[in-house]
């Protein structure tokens, strides 16, 4: 069950509760409510924390004995870092730190929202409202014996009223969309053939303000979807392409979605090691962050129109399936030289980047856990950012760092192209040279936009998590999707 986020004014020493989580700054300064923790111990809180040597550090935390003193049964306290360089993301790895002490209870009060300005504390309940969803996250479906977080309800306390009840609403909307992408990321490949994937879009987006189209084969190949008929011939799972649109009232802006839907990839012909395999089932992890977008524009008021592509495949080997040197026909009408089967996400994705060129929109965006170059250049937490026009590629960052999910701008050389050029065909699938195998990849992806302005997001690092790092829980991370909530929101021509 959801989280239910309320905002109070309510004293610290009378609100009823089961856990008090009282903020502390880096080098034990005391934050808002911990006067009333200071007075149920009779003045000994710093004796405590010097004992205990709590120094308040960033997503530190500290049960504190009150002897029942309080309204509230327990108190712990959080560590938010330094008292003048407390952020969003600060605010995050402090609500993942309460949702984790807290998960044997039902619910949770706190003034962490207070730490910060007046004019940031709705920012800053937005960021913990995410912070406490994500950071009690747990995929438990195929568990027998886990047990799942008991915590129910968080109570804001502090002046704000209807503007900071407002804002958590909208941080645990937007956390409840990553949540599904996680999800959909963590389910195993067997139950998430293209169809299947498809279908839980669908009902993702039942009553969500959207309209929704699902190609099947026979419409993929009227559609002249080559790149998706051909990644999709060598499984038993047919493909599936999905289209949806957000066209609310008078919009005055279109933006183009595209996410990379490959449920499982094998390598195809060109067939990856066994542990290449283990995680990828990850490799839908941007029509996942596409979908999950899509589902929380109407409840946000998004104004701008938001159309989004997902070409759904799974990449195996077998008969039927593309062999390195085949040549596909692309949906703009370029042909493809197939050199490697295990470069088979670009080819999924000219199509749908042709599609959503045709529509002539203000700017389009596509998320692709895409290359391992990309990983190699900038890491497993960091995507890499390219795209055609700077003042687009500006625009992405900062709704990035607003969103609080790490990106780095990457270029895409001129120079670089002639390394796609193919002896039989317009363009071929991998790069002539051994190196910047990220960029060529975006190079590649270049040549089917026509005429918008065009970002890539290259997410095959943060996509997935090795281990539990504050909000961020081991396992698929639902990232972009709160970049993509963040941009689409504030867009304009």
């Amino acid at each position: 069950m959801p989280i239910t986020f309320q905002a109070a004014n309510t004293p610290a020493d009378r609100v009823k509760t089961d856990l008090l989580a009282v903020p502390v700054f880096a080098d034990r300064v005391h934050g808002p409510g911990a006067d009333a923790v200071d007075a149920a111990l009779g003045g000994t809180l710093d004796d405590f924390m010097e004992e205990t040597g709590f120094e308040g550090k960033a997503g530190e935390t500290l049960a504190v004995p009150t002897g029942g003193r309080l309204g509230a049964k327990a108190v712990v306290l959080v560590g938010v870092g330094a008292r003048d360089g407390v952020t969003p993301s600060a605010l995050r790895d402090a609500g993942a730190a309460i949702a984790k002490r807290a998960s044997k209870v039902a619910s949770v009060a706190t003034t962490l929202v207070e730490v910060v300005d007046t004019a940031d504390r709705r920012t800053a309940a937005q960021a913990l409202a995410e912070g406490v969803a994500l950071g009690s996250y747990q995929f438990l479906k195929y568990k027998g014996e886990a047990k799942a977080s008991r915590l129910a309800r968080v109570t804001v306390l502090g002046a704000g009223g209807a503007r900071i009840q407002a804002a958590l609403d909208r941080g645990a909307t937007i956390a409840s969309a990553v949540s599904w992408a996680r999800d959909a990321v963590n389910e195993p490949s067997g139950a998430k053939s293209p169809t299947a994937f498809a279908d839980s879009i669908r009902k993702l987006l039942r009553g969500k303000g959207v309209t929704v189209k699902v190609l099947d084969e026979d419409a993929i190949r009227r559609e002249r979807l080559g790149g998706v008929e051909g990644v999709g011939m060598g499984s038993d799972q047919v493909p599936r392409f999905v289209q949806v649109s957000y066209a609310p009232a008078r919009a005055r802006s279109r933006i183009a979605l595209v996410g990379k839907g490959v449920v499982f990839d094998s390598g195809g012909l060109s067939l990856k090691t066994a542990s290449g395999m283990e995680t990828m089932k990850t490799d839908m992890s941007g029509a996942a962050a596409v979908a999950a977008t899509m589902s929380v524009l109407s409840a946000l008021g998004v104004k701008a129109r938001v159309d989004a592509y997902l070409p759904l495949v799974e990449n195996m080997p077998s008969g039927h399936a593309i062999r390195p040197g085949d040549v596909l026909k692309m949906r703009n009408g370029k042909t493809v030289e197939v050199l490697n089967t295990d470069a088979e996400g670009r080819l999924i994705l000219a199509d749908a980047l042709s599609l959503a060129s045709e529509t002539k929109p203000d700017a389009i965006i596509d998320l692709a856990t895409l290359t391992g170059a990309c990983v190699v250049a900038l890491g497993e937490k960091v995507a890499g950012l390219m795209g055609s026009d700077d003042g687009f590629i500006d625009k992405v960052r900062a709704a990035a760092d607003r969103a609080g999910e790490s990106m780095w701008p990457l270029p895409l050389p001129p120079e670089y192209r002639k390394l796609l050029d193919s002896e039989v065909a317009d363009v071929k699938n991998v790069s002539g040279g051994g190196y910047g195998g990220a960029l060529t990849a975006g190079l590649f992806l270049k040549e089917f936009v026509d005429g918008a302005p065009w970002v890539h997001l290259d997410i095959a690092g943060p996509a997935r998590a090795g281990s539990d790092d504050g909000y961020v829980v081991k396992g698929g991370t639902g990232f972009g999707v709160r970049t993509l909530v963040e941009l689409v929101d504030t867009f304009t021509k």
